[in-house]
């Protein structure tokens, strides 16, 4: 169901949004939308494929370098 926003922007900033939704080819309402969908995390994760969202966060808890990135690859292919 869709639903009247109304939001009070300056006027320059409203001529970007719509300069920039033309450029891609999208209402300025679908792209204020999209953007909004993009800040609620359950919604970005539902979007995800099963295995890519079961992922998601995963190493947050690591510290790891570019280093040890290379060192894995060295022991990977050698």
């Amino acid at each position: 169901m869709n639903t009247k926003l109304t939001l009070r922007l300056d006027v320059v900033l409203v001529e970007q949004a719509k300069a920039e939704a033309a450029q891609r080819g999208k209402s300025v309402s679908q792209m204020f939308a999209e953007f909004v969908a993009a800040l609620v995390p359950s919604r970005r994760e539902h979007s995800l494929p099963p295995v890519t969202g079961s992922l998601l966060g995963i190493m947050k808890s690591r510290r790891l370098s570019e280093k040890d990135y290379k060192k894995h690859l060295l022991e990977k292919y050698s």
